[in-house]
């Protein structure tokens, strides 16, 4: 029943309504509704920027699998738009709301003030404006429909008023209508057409070498289990994405390993090989192909995505199955019949053994400055059973997908969609999501500065997450290409790559947090446990070896061209 209600407490109800536990903001924005807010028991995280609170969303929704939220005043818009940019390109569900200048104000050069529309267009599903208390319940719920349908992505609301004030202090007749349906993800698990998946299930009976590819759909999904029944009923290896990483535990006998350009060797050559290519949940974008070229051009393609315009995108299927992961894989178990390993199998089985044999010694090394695969090997061997592993761009995702193994079905994989600085905040916002379980931030030096002041968050706010730095004083993944730049030139190359020595274990003690320094292997595991055990943020700074350089993905030759030659495409 319709009742006198403000702005501001109607959207608190909402907001707590649909499940938020957590609200990541920078000052001044909605404070009627924050105070609200702490009254429903919701947490307010004050952020030292808007782009970090986006980040914290950002974590907060992947790891949870529910919408998080960020907001900002007007003048900060712009700053919390390019932050939207990682949830929008890992689908992730944020809603993003900010201020903006008064009617009266609008195309009269308001204080600091730019459009708002074409900044959140870009990096969001859906953006409104709402001029009126009477148009947010439509809108609100709109847009938590928006971010969790279909494939996720973040939504933006601009509320009237610098920080949403003329919004909040409205008062109408309304009630909060809360579709708790689309208050996470996937808010539905469509299926596809039941003759199609026949055929893909025959396709997958005949194929002698196939290989699944799971991709970031099978965590939104939940169908990690659907993933190795169906791997295991056919004997069939699985290469995952950087985003899909935790579909199967690593030590499974049909892993390879992430495939694509941040990848293992084993993982890219046993893809090029196959004859059929089943991908779940999972984009063909270039990181995840390398560049399109693993699998090859004209290699059969079966495709399950929610979003139907993925399907055929870059590599035209044989077969489209539009549906959620999860029901999907459960309609192909039930339409195919048992295999037994052969050949094939035991090829794939072969290039990983062959593949850890390479890496085994740099993994085990005691070299000073420490290798970043011995951090790694100590980081897996260590890493809780229920742990969530958040990971930077650049190097530190590279280490990541290839070095730190995930060895218990209940791990999670967290990594940024390509923006530098990510992993600390949305770790932060991950343990908030998921307050029960150890969080874990992997980063180099070069990410760790971008948010350094978040560590004055995670002190202040209570929020134990460890970050593991991986502290080598460079923007590691520039260093070749700048010194083959120069190539024998004189002149100071480091100044483009090269940072001041730093003990970021001093800083974290400065600002409340534990810190450890490690300059030695045998010193990072007891660093880790301790860390763990002190309840509180803590950064494991570990001094590493600058001229220690991941291989290079493994391409197939002769080189890839044009993507042409493909089988007729069939979907519904």
């Amino acid at each position: 029943m319709a009742r006198p209600i403000r702005g501001a407490r109607f959207l608190a109800e909402s907001l707590h309504g649909y499940g938020v536990t957590h609200l990541f903001y920078v000052e001044a924005m909605l404070r009627h509704t924050l105070l609200a807010l702490e009254q429903l028991g919701v947490r307010r995280i004050l952020t030292h920027s808007e782009k970090a609170a986006a980040y914290m969303a950002d974590g907060y929704a992947r790891a949870g699998r529910k919408v998080g939220v960020c907001m900002a005043q007007s003048v900060g818009a712009a700053n919390l738009a390019s932050g939207l940019q990682e949830p929008r390109l890992g689908r992730a569900p944020v809603l993003a709301l900010t201020g903006r200048a008064a009617l009266l104000a609008e195309g009269r050069h308001a204080y600091q003030e730019v459009p708002h529309s074409p900044l959140f267009g870009a990096v969001c599903k859906s953006t409104a404006p709402v001029t009126t208390l009477a148009q947010l319940p439509v809108l609100l719920r709109q847009a938590f429909r928006d971010a969790t349908s279909g494939c996720p992505g973040p939504v933006h609301l601009d509320l009237l008023g610098v920080s949403g004030q003329e919004i909040e202090t409205a008062e109408a007749d309304l009630t909060p209508l809360v579709e708790t349906s689309y208050a996470g993800v996937p808010a539905h698990r469509p299926a596809p057409d039941s003759a199609l998946v026949r055929e893909a299930a025959a396709l997958l009976g005949r194929a002698k070498r196939p290989v699944i590819v799971a991709g970031g759909g099978v965590a939104a999904s939940g169908a990690r289990r659907e993933v190795a029944a169906l791997a295991e009923r056919l004997a069939i290896p699985v290469a995952t994405s950087l985003n899909g990483k935790a579909s199967l535990p690593e030590i499974h006998p049909l892993n390879l390993g992430v495939m694509g350009r941040y990848s293992r060797r084993c993982a890219n050559q046993v893809v090029s090989e196959a004859d059929l290519v089943l991908f779940v949940g999972s984009g063909t974008g270039e990181l995840v192909t390398n560049a399109w070229t693993v699998p090859r051009a004209g290699t059969p393609v079966v495709q399950i995505d929610i979003d139907p315009a993925e399907l055929g995108r870059s590599y035209p299927a044989e077969i489209g199955l539009a549906g959620d992961a999860r029901v999907t894989l459960q309609m192909l178990l039930a339409e195919t019949t048992p295999r037994s390993a052969g050949a094939w199998t035991a090829h794939a089985q072969e290039m990983v053994r062959q593949w850890r044999d390479e890496v085994a010694p740099s993994r085990a090394s005691d070299a000073l400055p420490i290798r970043p695969e011995r951090l790694c090997r100590e980081i897996e061997a260590w890493l809780p059973s229920d742990a969530i592993l958040v990971a930077d761009t650049g190097y530190a995702a590279i280490w990541a997908s290839t070095m730190i193994g995930l060895t218990h079905p209940a791990q999670r994989f967290l990594r940024s969609a390509g923006s530098l600085g990510w992993a600390f905040p949305a770790a932060l916002g991950a343990k908030c999501g998921c307050p029960d379980r150890p969080v874990i931030c992997f980063t180099g030096d070069g990410g760790f500065w971008y948010h350094l002041s978040e560590l004055e968050t995670a002190r202040r706010c209570g929020i134990p997450i460890i970050a593991v730095v991986n502290n080598n004083a460079a923007l590691g993944q520039c260093v070749g290409s700048i010194r083959g730049l120069y190539a024998g030139l004189p002149g100071k190359p480091e100044e483009m790559y090269a940072f001041s020595p730093i003990s970021f274990a001093r800083i974290a003690e400065e600002m409340g947090c534990l810190g450890i320094r490690v300059e030695t292997p045998d010193r990072i595991a007891p660093a880790l446990r301790a860390a763990l055990s002190s309840g509180r943020p803590a950064v494991v700074d570990v001094v590493t070896d600058l001229g220690c350089r991941p291989s290079g993905p493994w391409t197939p030759q002769p080189p890839h061209e044009a993507l042409q030659s493909f089988p007729k495409r069939r979907e519904t």
